[in-house]
């Protein structure tokens, strides 16, 4: 799984789920991260990996192909009220601290730095802001790409790129923990909110083992075991989600694609 709920500072709190999916399901689960969302996509489509925490955006290209690799397991549903107590996220434009920048338009000209091409809340829902304001010839200066959005967070805070839409969930975590350069960043603007970083399988995974790992996730905010986890990763409860809570990314995805918009510039 790649720990995409909470940020890679998270990988203890991943670790910690994979300990207890585990224990409670009886099947050995083995925590494999670092990897881009185009590899995870890859492993789980060759049935290399089982089960992964993927962001919405590689979920909906592998799920909408005409042999989906992907059926979805679950989706966290985050404890902070800004979510509505619904499995959705937002995409936060940070900037660095002490800047005078206000809003997007403030921007531009700037440098803005994205994690990766796959990322909804880092690429695909600022590409579709830049087509809702009818930006689509060059707004930013110079484009950059990170790696993570982790990455994003310290270019912005050591001035290294003027702004990033990050995923909230990241700047949550890292804030609540005191990781990382969040604290160094502010949120001039939100974009969502969308469909959340849901729990998949492989379709190649048997539905025996696929129904185990749903019950235990779906059981953990019942166990107090399973609730410290959650709570640790700031999570209310995991719980199942229909593949209409993706529809609002697929449409993002696809009136860039009509627009003929699919790089940010």
């Amino acid at each position: 799984m790649s720990a995409a709920f909470v940020s890679e500072s998270g990988i203890p709190v991943s670790r910690r789920i994979t300990d207890y999916l585990s224990q409670r399901s009886g099947m050995p689960c083995e925590l494999i991260t670092g990897l881009g969302y185009g590899t995870i996509n890859k492993m789980l489509e060759d049935g290399a990996v089982d089960a992964a925490f993927i962001c919405g955006l590689p979920y909906v290209i592998e799920h909408d192909k005409p042999n989906p690799s992907v059926t979805l397991l679950v989706a966290p549903v985050m404890k902070d009220a800004r979510y509505q107590d619904k499995p959705q996220y937002y995409s936060d434009l940070v900037v660095k601290k002490e800047s005078t920048f206000q809003s997007l338009e403030d921007l531009r000209g700037k440098t803005y730095v994205y994690n990766q091409l796959l990322s909804n809340s880092g690429y695909n829902m600022p590409r579709f802001k830049l087509i809702e304001i009818g930006e689509t010839d060059g707004f930013f200066g110079k484009v950059l790409r990170s790696g993570s959005h982790e990455e994003s967070i310290r270019m912005v805070a050591e001035g290294e790129a003027d702004a990033s839409y990050v995923d909230s969930l990241v700047l949550d975590f890292d804030r609540s923990k005191g990781f990382g350069h969040a604290s160094q960043v502010r949120v001039i603007e939100s974009l969502g909110p969308a469909g959340i970083c849901p729990a998949v399988t492989s379709v190649k995974m048997s539905e025996s083992r696929r129904q185990k790992l749903r019950d235990v996730l779906l059981g953990m905010a019942q166990d107090p075991e399973g609730r410290k986890i959650l709570d640790e990763a700031l999570v209310a409860r995991f719980e199942a989600v229909d593949d209409r809570n993706y529809d609002d990314i697929r449409h993002m995805k696809k009136t860039a694609a009509d627009a003929g918009f699919e790089s940010i510039k």
